[in-house]
């Protein structure tokens, strides 16, 4: 069923007890503004023969908007749901059911060890930096040795955000600050297809995510911080850590329902916990140990392991040097590679403890917000 096809239904007030703060959100675009930005995508003179067939697509996006069809293309959710006869977004259940896949490949004994490397910097040579990054000279050096040592290698090369048509992460939403059981896991912010925002990366990573043994992130230093696409991935990878399941439960994205659910109870699940990962931050000024901090703190947060031995490494490479001939900074320090080697081989190792059942997280209480 189409959303098209449906009115848009008012929602129901706010169960007793529950508050619900409104007032923030502006005013609708005008038809003015709204055909504003819809042409700027069409920008290129190449365009300009098919500009009466542009304008039909834009009265279709605008009628699009005007009506929330976040979903355009629904099904009932099924068995196994809070609701079953809930319309779901189909591009939402498929993602749900290739990460259940994934989990129970993942989850079985005779599968082979897979490990994610995740390239965190913006830079690649297909776009504006002109030349590769020094991060993905590194995830090459630990990718190596992860096959090596016989294990599946999947590379995430975050940089592709900047240099690929239409390869988006959109940022997070931060439903969570609504109510945990706001956030659907997987995420089911995006796409929207009503608002432009389609295209979301972010199905196809945590599949990735799902499917590893081990995680190895590897990125620079951007301004103390992590970069522009890692970050993104970071914020959105938020449903992974107490994230809920069954999209119904909440009839979509109603916050009153989503605080009744979690003030009834919720167990916040790890849905990635047990995995384990090691890290490789690197930077040419400061802030490469807070970043290294960080990112261990988020990963263990999440319930992920961190692999015994030289699994966390901060590192300078040209420090306080010019940037021209990092990469030739980075070819005469042979200990940094060698370095990046012991992360690999520090990860692997857990990973075959871990699957052996020798290397296990201790047991977490309770966490303090289940009423």
């Amino acid at each position: 069923m189409s959303t098209r096809d449906r009115p848009r239904k008012r929602a129901a007030p706010p169960p007793a007890g529950i508050d619900v703060r409104k007032g923030q959100a502006p005013a609708p675009l005008s038809r003015s503004e709204f055909g504003r930005r819809f042409q700027l995508r069409f920008a290129d003179p190449a365009f300009a023969d098919e500009a009466p067939a542009i304008a039909r697509l834009e009265q279709i996006a605008w009628q699009a908007v005007r009506e929330g069809r976040k979903a355009p293309v629904t099904r009932p959710a099924g068995a196994g749901f809070d609701n079953p006869g809930y319309e779901a977004s189909v591009e939402w259940l498929q993602t749900r059911e290739r990460l259940a896949a994934a989990g129970k490949a993942q989850s079985d004994p005779a599968s082979p060890s897979r490990v994610l490397l995740v390239c965190g910097s913006s830079r690649n040579d297909g776009t504006c930096p002109g030349e590769m990054s020094k991060t993905w000279r590194l995830t090459q050096i630990a990718a190596r040795v992860v096959r090596g040592m016989r294990c599946q290698v999947d590379v995430l090369d975050l940089s592709l955000v900047t240099s690929e048509f239409e390869r988006t992460i959109h940022p997070c939403k931060g439903c969570v600050g609504t109510a945990m059981p706001l956030c659907h896991w997987p995420c089911s912010c995006y796409p929207n297809h009503a608002l432009g925002q389609h295209a979301d990366w972010m199905a196809e990573i945590y599949e990735r995510w799902v499917s590893a043994h081990g995680v190895i992130l590897l990125t620079p230093t951007y301004w103390y911080q992590s970069p522009s696409p890692l970050k993104l991935m970071i914020d959105r990878m938020v449903c992974a850590d107490g994230g809920n399941p069954d999209v119904t439960s909440t009839n979509g994205k109603d916050p009153a329902k989503a605080k009744a659910l979690e003030a009834s109870g919720w167990d916040y699940p790890k849905h990635l916990a047990g995995r384990v990962f090691g890290l490789v931050v690197h930077g040419d000024v400061a802030g490469i140990e807070s970043q290294r901090r960080n990112l261990a703190d988020w990963l263990d947060w999440m319930g992920l392991i961190s692999a015994p031995g030289p699994s966390a490494l901060d590192r300078g490479i040209g420090w306080w040097q010019p940037y021209y001939d990092s990469h030739k900074t980075l070819d005469e320090d042979t200990a940094i590679q060698e370095e990046v080697r012991n992360v690999a081989r520090a990860v692997v190792a857990a990973v075959g403890e871990m699957r052996a059942g020798r290397l296990t997280r201790p047991p977490l209480p309770p966490p303090p917000r289940i009423k």
